[in-house]
């Protein structure tokens, strides 16, 4: 079990009020009854002096986000579980403290935004943007140790709790902290470019095709390209570019709640601005959710989860059963509240078609109104030729295909895509339009943890994706390159 908060920093305030008798797991809740259960991903601090300190030094800080604005993504969310909007959502693997720049920052934004611009015209509905950024410091492992030089050592596990350098493996309390100064920081930027017009579109993103090597895949992306550019001027021609939606947009952030002792502390009790009710709100971000390695029925990760406001997701690979999928969405929405769960799928692109169709049904029976959202990165990641972690482009883009075939064919709907990517120019994932095979990956591997789409990459599935909206088919997902360079 990971180090208990003191006494100062627990709370026995009044037990949520979503709460319902006859759900299983369903007894008084508060922010720290997640330490009576057992714990998985676990961190063990060596001096417990400097947790206490970090901890009360956490619990003192001002929240990151606001309950108004967690209140508005749940409505937004709402409207993608219904099928009137779509979900992006994005970014690093895991973020480095060192990611906390202006150039990378705005690299990410300026992403995004191009891919829900090329999907907004694509769906023709509203897309909701989730950034994994500012707070996506810890990452699961499947091993908490690796041997290095032939001496065993802790693995990395993301920079609020120790350092990728072999000399900072110890997990390292005052990260905590740090984390919390990187992720408002990073907030402060974001909040202060889309206020100042970052993401204007009177003034479009410059749109660069040159990596493009198929003549047909070009012209196809360009043909987006111009629709989403004639949208656009047909809008000034007649007037109708005004509204001060064109000139900024919602960003809102998220990670993986995997670190309960920092989640406690930045939960805090906060009025409703709908109902003027007091409730629990985790203001570290808007949006967190529960890994696949931590979804334990019974475990302290969804005893944390169930009794916050926050909209929440929940990953569902491959060894998730029908049933098991349905007694913890009970758990965690005793209510049957439309969109407060988003299920984010990530079975590989060789289980989807076998694991998926039993999902869908088993929360359709169960009465549940849940986001379906795809993530085609975590059930594809492989070894390079040469050892290193990779995942092939036409893999993510088959996951995806898939799972929207799936849900059409089980009277469904998929709700979004959850991508991990970065703005920067890197070859972690082999594949795409720019042909990056296996001997590419050391040109600018950077990532500490899993592979990413670089921006060309990214740019091309939310191509793809608008493609299928459009035309009813992923169109170019045949031209990809493989790993060793040839057609598939």
């Amino acid at each position: 079990m990971s180090t208990p908060l003191s006494d100062a920093a627990k709370s026995t305030e009044a037990v949520n009020s979503n709460q319902n008798d006859d759900t299983p797991n369903q007894t008084a809740w508060s922010p720290d009854s997640w330490q009576s259960k057992p714990m998985k991903q676990n961190v063990t601090y060596s001096n417990q002096t400097s947790v206490s300190h970090a901890l009360q030094k956490l619990k003192s800080l001002p929240p990151l986000v606001a309950a108004a604005e967690i209140t508005k993504l749940r409505s937004l969310l709402r409207d993608v579980a219904r099928g009137n909007a779509f979900l992006l959502q994005g970014g690093d693997c895991a973020e480095l403290f060192d990611y906390c720049t202006s150039t990378q920052i705005d690299s990410k934004i300026k992403l995004l935004l191009q891919m829900s611009l090329v999907l907004i015209w694509g769906g023709n509905i509203p897309v909701v943007r989730i950034a994994r950024m500012a707070g996506q410091f810890a990452k699961p492992r499947s091993s908490l140790t690796e041997v290095v030089h032939g001496r065993e050592i802790m693995s990395f596990r993301g920079d609020n709790i120790n350092g990728y350098p072999i000399d900072q493996r110890d997990p390292d309390p005052d990260r905590l902290v740090q984390a919390y100064f990187h992720s408002a920081a990073t907030l402060n930027y974001v909040r202060a470019q889309l206020a100042s017009g970052f993401a204007d579109l009177h003034s479009p993103f410059e749109w660069t095709l040159n990596h493009v090597q198929d003549d047909e895949t070009k012209h196809q992306y360009q043909s987006i390209v111009s629709g989403v550019q004639d949208a656009i001027r047909f809008m000034r021609t007649i007037g109708a570019d005004n509204s001060s939606s064109l000139g900024s947009v919602d960003l809102f952030t998220s990670h993986e709640g995997l670190m309960l002792e920092y989640e406690q502390c930045l939960t805090r009790l906060l009025k409703d601005q709908t109902d003027g009710k007091m409730k629990w709100y985790n203001t570290s971000a808007h949006f967190i959710w529960i890994g696949d390695r931590t979804r334990q029925l019974d475990g302290a990760h969804v005893e944390y989860f169930r009794g916050i406001e926050n909209p929440i997701g929940i990953k569902v690979g491959p060894s998730m059963e029908n049933e098991e999928l349905c007694r913890l969405l009970d758990i965690v929405n005793p209510n049957k509240e439309v969109g407060k769960i988003t299920l984010i799928t990530r079975y590989g692109h060789e289980k989807v078609e076998d694991k998926l169709p039993g999902h869908i049904q088993a929360v359709k029976k169960s009465g549940h109104v849940v986001v379906w959202q795809c993530d085609p990165m975590h059930g594809n990641t492989r070894s390079s030729t040469s050892g290193v972690k990779t995942r092939q482009f036409d893999h993510i883009i088959t996951e995806l295909a898939t799972a929207l075939k799936v849900h059409k064919e089980n009277s469904s709907r998929l709700g979004g895509v959850h991508l991990e990517l970065t703005g920067e120019a890197v070859t972690e994932c082999v594949g795409g339009s720019q042909g990056l095979t296996d001997k590419d990956l050391s040109l600018n591997y950077t990532s500490y943890c899993d592979p990413r789409l670089n921006n060309k990459q990214a740019l091309e599935a939310a191509f793809l994706i608008a493609g299928y909206y459009r035309d009813g088919k992923m169109s170019g997902t045949g031209k990809q390159q493989a790993s060793n360079g040839t057609q598939v």
